[in-house]
C-alpha cells in the first residue's frame, strides 16, 4: 500500500480495483488497499442501467459533453470521475467470527469510520447519512459539514474457493471542487433517460474547500493499515 494515489484512467482504475478483489479472492493476499486517482473523465455506473430505454442516447450526448459512460460492477446510480475525485478501495476476506448477519454493515463501517475520524482531526464535523440532492445518495455517505463527501458501494464475491465471502467496499472522495460540472453531467443522464432524480452542486463538498493542506493519503494509508491489521484472525 502507498500513500500517493496511482494516477490511472478511469477504466484501467476500475480493472485495478476488480484486479485486487480476484487476487484475495484466490487468496493471494489477505487483504488490501487502493488508493487511485483519474487521469481522463467518466460518468460510471452500474450495468443494470445500460438497459434503460434511451441508454444509448444518454451515452452519445454525455459523451459529447466531455463525459463518457462507463459500466461498473458495484451498485447505486451514476458517478463523475476526474481528477478532482480520489478512489479508495478496501478488499478483506469476510472474518468467520462475525458471522454472515451485518456482513454489509461491517464493511462499510471499515470503510466510513476512519474517514470520519481523518475528517475530525482536521476540525471537520463528519458524519455518515444521506444527503438531500446528492448525486448517488446513501446510507453510508460521508459527509463534512453538513453535505456530501465521499460516496460508497460494495461488491462481495465468494473467494478461496467458493469458500469465503471476500468484499470490495468502496469509496469516492471528492478532493477539488468540480461540484458544478459533475452534477450538470449526472442531470442531464437522468433527464435523457427520463429518471426523475435531479442533483444540486450544494449537496456535495470538496475537500480542499475545508482543508486544502490536509495530508489525505498519508493518514488514510496509515489508517486503512490499521483496519487492515486489526480485522479477526480466524
Amino acid at each position: 500500500m502507498t500513500g500517493k494515489p496511482l494516477g490511472l484512467t478511469v477504466e484501467a482504475g476500475l480493472q485495478a480495483e476488480q484486479d485486487l478483489l480476484a487476487a484475495v479472492c484466490r487468496g493471494e493476499r489477505e487483504a488490501g488497499v487502493l488508493f487511485w486517482r483519474p487521469s481522463d473523465r467518466a460518468l460510471v455506473m452500474p450495468r443494470r442501467m445500460s438497459r434503460l430505454e434511451n441508454f444509448e442516447a444518454a451515452c452519445a450526448e454525455l459523451a459529447i459533453a466531455g463525459w463518457p459512460v462507463l459500466l461498473r460492477e458495484t451498485g447505486g446510480e451514476p458517478v463523475p470521475q476526474s481528477s478532482a475525485v480520489v478512489n479508495v478501495a478496501l478488499v478483506y476476506v469476510a472474518p468467520r467470527s462475525e458471522g454472515d448477519h451485518g456482513r454489509i454493515e461491517n464493511a462499510y463501517e471499515r470503510l466510513c469510520l476512519p474517514l470520519c475520524e481523518v475528517l475530525r482531526e482536521w476540525g471537520g464535523v463528519a458524519s455518515v447519512g444521506e444527503i438531500e440532492g446528492a448525486f448517488c445518495d446513501g446510507r453510508y455517505n460521508v459527509n463534512l459539514n453538513g453535505r456530501k463527501l465521499v460516496g460508497t458501494a460494495q461488491r462481495w464475491r465468494q473467494g478461496l474457493g467458493g469458500k469465503r465471502p471476500v468484499v470490495l467496499v468502496h469509496g469516492a472522495l471528492l478532493l477539488d471542487n468540480e461540484r458544478e460540472s459533475m452534477v450538470a453531467a449526472v442531470n442531464r443522464f437522468n433527464e435523457c433517460c427520463d429518471l426523475e432524480q435531479r442533483c444540486q452542486a450544494d449537496s456535495h463538498i470538496a475537500l480542499h474547500e475545508v482543508a486544502p493542506q490536509a495530508p489525505l493519503y498519508e493518514r488514510l494509508s496509515q489508517a486503512y493499515a490499521e483496519v487492515i491489521e486489526t480485522l479477526p484472525k480466524d
